[in-house]
């Protein structure tokens, strides 16, 4: 038996990268979930490698293919379905590690109060969300079966988890797996069909599915990977539907509007302090009626200006001299701009204080808007009685409050206006409120200064930019320190300012176009793609296929678990050592 033994291990072929991942167990296995996190986060903005999205998806195939605990056991036992989970938190851990890095450099703005906070942004939050991905592998191991149909379990169980990451403790949707085909050129359209959480589900489907090629074997040469073509048909159709909605639909713009966007790359360490108040108004008025041509003389041809968020360190309603400042340099303009609103109560009580979009014309203030998703441990404190005790506190000065709506903003001499304050940009579907009349542009003002010259703001502007794409809407975005820019109701951006320098953008509105698909069936879309996944994956359970080849690799390895994965049968390696000799 020995030799026979030591005949098959000189005559069975050396296992493949696959195989090793599948049979892989302890800190190896959580190391390759980690690294192949990691590198999907090229796949995001301001990368867009975009073939790196294969790594996270084709190898969370794998790792799944080898949380079995046996080749019978039961479809709910504990231990497959927890190995799974683990593997999905590590894949998770490092992908938002990668990519989300740069929101420590928020916490070195004030490093005198927040710096013992930085491991916390750079590895606490994303161990938290991490959760998310683990959850979804758990419940893709439930619809887990061994054909290529097990990439829809995968679509079913991590897209559910995307959502809830995007819903829950009032949800953080940022970098969600389908944002991989965001910065993808006419990939990204299909978003005006299914919205950001169908694309997650497409994303899954398209880079999970070459892991199935190594099923080959177990299916013999001649069969068809139906997954395979599946996926490699989806991605060309979404191509084409891209290319086509692009090419059969220029910029059209609206008559008698002409903006001027001012971005003043202000530090953000100084832009929050009262003593900077007369220096950043001069800031602002000075580069904002720059000459940006030989021909143009300031403000005078533009009917609009836009500044960004929380523009002043103070209430600018009180503080008539500023009102009469602007009002001179508007010369009959129309100002809008970030600004922290307040609300007094008349109870000798504090006011409400907001952080809203504010539009002049003249000395007056004639519409707003207040922010309704206001940033969790940015402008407001979760648990407040339990950690400001702790002395923890959040990161931008004063109390702020949720606004209450109306979600429209009138603003003199522009179409129905959707106001976005900073990263309400990123909620897919919630960009505008349903059932309410149609705007015809968003408006996002936002200050990205918090993260300097990271990663950071470029992934804001491409979830922005995807919101145009969602509603057919065209946006007009301008950041404190970049990326600011003109974006048609195509998701083509038409003009921007580089992160980190001051400037202006002038140009003209852009139309909306007609209402897209997610916009008038947006809440139906991803249940629809959600629940064909989840069918589809019941499929590939009811069939049992028979086990795969290759299982002579865990044999020669010892009692390792048995995954149901691609491997070779031990009584292929009995054969191949009864030949040998």
């Amino acid at each position: 038996m020995a030799q026979i033994a030591e005949i098959a291990d000189a005559v069975a072929p050396a296992p493949t990268l696959p195989q090793r991942i599948v049979l892989a167990r302890g800190w190896t296995r959580r190391a390759i979930a980690f690294c192949a996190g990691a590198a999907g986060a090229l796949a995001l903005a301001p990368f867009d490698f975009i073939p790196a999205m294969f790594a996270p998806l084709a190898v969370a195939v794998w790792l799944i293919d080898g949380a079995a605990d046996g080749e019978d056991s039961p479809r709910f036992a504990l231990a497959p379905i927890l190995s799974a989970a683990g593997a999905g938190w590590w894949l998770g851990f490092g992908y938002f590690v990668a990519g989300l890095w740069w929101m420590g450099a928020a916490m070195l703005v004030e490093a005198d109060q927040f710096a013992w906070a930085l491991p916390l942004a750079v590895f606490g939050l994303p161990a938290i969300l991490a959760l998310f991905p683990a959850a979804g592998f758990a419940a893709a191991r439930l619809l887990w079966s061994r054909g290529g149909l097990r990439v829809f379990a995968l679509a079913a169980g991590l897209s559910a988890a995307e959502w809830l990451r995007g819903h829950l403790f009032t949800g953080f949707p940022w970098n969600d797996f389908g944002m991989a085909l965001a910065g993808a050129g006419p990939l990204a359209q299909s978003a005006s069909l299914v919205g950001l959480y169908g694309l997650d589900i497409l994303a899954i489907v398209i880079f999970a599915a070459p892991a199935t090629l190594i099923d080959r074997a177990s299916r013999g040469a001649g069969r068809i990977n139906w997954t395979m073509l599946t996926a490699t048909f989806l991605a060309m159709l979404m191509l084409a539907y891209g290319v086509f909605r692009l090419g059969a639909n220029q910029t059209e713009y609206v008559d008698g509007v002409k903006l001027r966007l001012m971005q003043p790359n202000l530090p953000q360490d100084a832009k929050f302090r009262p003593e900077n108040g007369a220096n950043i108004l001069r800031h602002y008025l000075a580069l904002s009626e720059r000459a940006s041509n030989e021909s143009a003389s300031g403000l005078a041809e533009f009917t609009h200006l836009v500044w960004p968020e929380s523009a002043f360190p103070y209430i600018i309603s009180q503080k008539p001299q500023t009102l009469a400042a602007i009002a001179r340099a508007l010369n009959g303009g129309v100002l809008l701009t970030g600004a922290a609103r307040a609300e007094g109560d008349g109870d000798g009580r504090r006011g409400r204080i907001f952080n809203s979009i504010e539009a002049l014309r003249g000395e007056t203030i004639v519409a707003f808007y207040d922010k309704i998703h206001l940033v969790p441990f940015g402008e407001y404190l979760p648990l407040e009685e339990l950690l400001r005790p702790l002395g923890i506190n959040h990161l931008v000065p004063g109390i702020w409050d949720r606004g209450a709506g109306p979600r429209l903003l009138f603003a003199p001499g522009l179409p129905l206006v959707a106001p976005l304050v900073c990263y309400e940009a990123i909620f897919s579907g919630d960009a505008i409120e349903r059932g309410a009349q149609r705007p015809r542009l968003f408006l996002n003002v936002t200050n990205d200064g918090w993260f300097g010259r990271t990663t950071g703001p470029y992934q804001h502007l491409a979830q922005a930019r995807l919101r145009a794409i969602e509603e057919g809407l065209p946006m007009i975005r301008v950041a404190n320190t970049g990326v600011s820019a003109i974006i048609d109701a195509y998701g083509r951006i038409l003009q921007s300012l580089p992160l980190g320098e001051e400037g202006v953008i002038d140009g003209r509105l852009p139309r909306e176009a007609a209402p897209t698909a997610f916009a008038i069936y947006g809440a139906l879309t991803f249940p629809a793609l959600l629940a064909l996944s989840t069918a589809l994956a019941l499929v590939g359970v009811a069939r049992r296929q028979p086990s795969p080849p290759a299982r002579a690799l865990a044999v020669r390895r010892g009692p390792a678990p048995m995954p149901p994965g691609p491997q070779c049968r031990p009584s292929d390696a009995k054969r191949s050592s009864r030949d040998g000799a």
